[in-house]
C-alpha cells in the first residue's frame, strides 16, 4: 500500500477478534523459548497468596499469649503460696518450734565451729553448745516471766491513766479528739495486758501448758540434730543436684545460716544493749515499774521500727502518770537517744554482715507475721524476710550477672514453626 492510499478505518460494529488466553503477551513470552514451547502460567499476585494458619506456638508467643502465660504463672504461685501458708499455720505446733531451732542454730553455730577447731568431737561440741544455748535462752525467759510477774496488772492500769491523762490534755486544747476513741484505745491496752493469749494466732495454741511442754521439748531435740548434723541434713536435700546447681545450693545454705547467725546475735546485743539504757534511766528519775519496762524494751528490740515505739510510748505514759510531764518528756528523750546510738553506732557495728531490710519490707513482714502468729510471728517475721532476702541475693553471686530473658526465635515471631 503506498502512502497515497487513505488508511482503512476498522468497521465499528465488527467484533474484535478475542487473543487466547493461552496466548501470552510479547512481554511475557521468554527471548530464548523455542516456537511452540509450552508457556508457564503468569504467577499470582502477592496480595492474592494464602496466609498460613497461625500455630500454638505462633499463639502463645505473641504478646497477648506472653501476658496470658505470665498471669497464669503468678496465680499458680501464689495459688501455692497460700496453700502452703494455711498448712504451715495449721501446724503452728511444729512449725514454731522448729523455726526457733533453726534461728537458735545459726545463732550458735560459731561457737560450733570454734570448738570443732580447736579439736573437740562433734558431739561434745554439740552438747556443750546445747547446754549453754538453754542456759541462756531459759535464763532471759525466767527473767522476763519473774520481772513481769505481779506487776503486769499494775502496768496496765498506768498505762490506761496515762492515756486519760494525754486525752484531757488533748480535749482542754485546740486539738478536738473523741471520747470514744480514747476508750477504744484505752479498751484495746487493756485487752493487750489481760489477754492470756498476749496476742493472737499461733500464740493462742503455745498458751495451753501441755502444748507449751511439747512444743518446748521438740525445739530442744531438733535444736540438737542441727548443731549435729546441720551440715549433713542440707547436704542431704541438696543431693538431685549437681554442678552449677549443687554450686548454687551450697552457696544459698551458707548465706542463709550467715545472715540468720548474724542477724539473731545482733538483735540480741542491741536488745540487752536497749533494755539497759532505757531501764537505768527509768531508775535514776524513779518511774515506778522500771524492770517491767526495760523487759518489754528488751522484747520490743526483736520486732524493729514497731517495737521501740510502742515501748518508748508504754515508758512515757507510765511516767506521765507516776512523776508528771516534765519526767514524761525526760523519758521520751531518753528512749529517742537510745534509738539514735541503736542506729548510728550499734546496728552498723554488730549487724554490719547481716542483711539490711527497706523499712517497708519490714513492715509489710511484721504485719503478715502479726496476722498469721501473734506476738511469736512478729518477732519470727524479720528474721524470716532477711533469709528470703539473702537468698535472693545469693541466687547469683556478684561475679555472676544473670542470664538475659532469651528472645524468640524469627519463625516463632513468625509463626512457622
Amino acid at each position: 500500500m503506498s502512502d497515497n492510499e487513505p488508511a482503512s478505518v476498522p468497521d465499528p460494529g465488527a467484533p474484535t477478534p478475542a487473543t487466547p488466553a493461552s496466548q501470552p503477551g510479547p512481554d511475557l513470552v521468554a527471548p530464548d523459548a523455542a516456537p511452540g514451547a509450552p508457556v508457564a502460567a503468569a504467577p499470582v499476585a502477592s496480595a492474592h497468596r494464602r496466609r498460613p494458619r497461625p500455630t500454638l506456638r505462633s499463639l502463645l508467643t505473641d504478646g497477648l499469649g506472653e501476658v496470658g502465660i505470665r498471669s497464669g504463672q503468678i496465680l499458680l504461685g501464689l495459688t501455692l503460696a497460700a496453700v502452703v501458708v494455711w498448712g504451715l499455720v495449721q501446724l503452728k505446733l511444729v512449725v514454731i518450734p522448729v523455726l526457733i531451732a533453726l534461728i537458735l542454730a545459726a545463732a550458735l553455730s560459731p561457737v560450733i565451729g570454734w570448738m570443732r577447731r580447736r579439736g573437740l568431737p562433734a558431739i561434745v561440741a554439740t552438747w556443750i553448745a546445747l547446754i549453754g544455748g538453754i542456759v541462756i535462752f531459759g535464763g532471759i525467759i525466767t527473767l522476763i516471766v519473774f520481772a513481769v510477774r505481779g506487776q503486769w496488772e499494775e502496768l496496765s492500769k498506768s498505762a490506761t491513766k496515762g492515756i486519760d491523762a494525754v486525752g484531757d490534755f488533748l480535749q482542754s486544747g485546740s486539738l478536738p479528739i473523741d471520747q470514744d476513741q480514747l476508750d477504744s484505745l484505752k479498751g484495746t491496752v487493756t485487752d493487750f495486758f489481760t489477754s492470756s493469749q498476749f496476742g493472737t494466732g499461733a500464740i493462742a495454741g503455745v498458751s495451753v501448758a501441755a502444748e507449751l511442754v511439747t512444743g518446748a521439748l521438740l525445739a530442744v531435740v531438733v535444736l540438737f540434730f542441727f548443731l549435729k548434723d546441720g551440715d549433713r541434713i542440707w547436704a542431704f536435700f541438696l543431693r538431685p543436684f549437681s554442678g552449677r546447681s549443687l554450686e548454687r545450693g551450697q552457696r544459698i545454705g551458707a548465706t542463709s545460716v550467715r545472715t540468720l547467725g548474724g542477724y539473731v546475735r545482733g538483735t540480741a546485743i542491741i536488745a540487752f544493749v536497749d533494755a539497759a539504757g532505757v531501764g537505768i534511766g527509768l531508775a535514776i528519775l524513779g518511774v515506778p515499774l522500771a524492770l517491767p519496762l526495760a523487759v518489754i524494751v528488751f522484747i520490743g528490740a526483736f520486732i524493729p521500727i514497731v517495737g521501740a515505739t510502742v515501748a518508748g510510748i508504754l515508758a512515757a505514759l507510765v511516767a506521765l502518770v507516776a512523776n508528771g510531764p516534765v519526767v514524761a518528756l525526760i523519758v521520751v528523750g531518753i528512749v529517742i537517744a537510745v534509738n539514735q546510738i541503736e542506729g548510728n553506732f550499734l546496728q552498723p557495728v554488730v549487724q554490719a554482715r547481716s542483711l539490711k531490710l527497706h523499712p517497708l519490707v519490714i513492715l509489710v513482714a511484721l504485719t503478715a507475721g502479726t496476722i498469721l502468729g501473734g506476738i511469736v510471728g512478729a518477732v519470727l517475721s524479720v528474721p524470716i524476710a532477711a533469709v528470703a532476702w539473702a537468698i535472693v541475693k545469693a541466687w547469683n553471686p556478684d561475679d555472676e550477672p544473670a542470664p538475659p530473658f532469651a528472645e524468640p526465635s524469627l519463625a516463632e515471631k513468625t509463626g512457622t514453626v
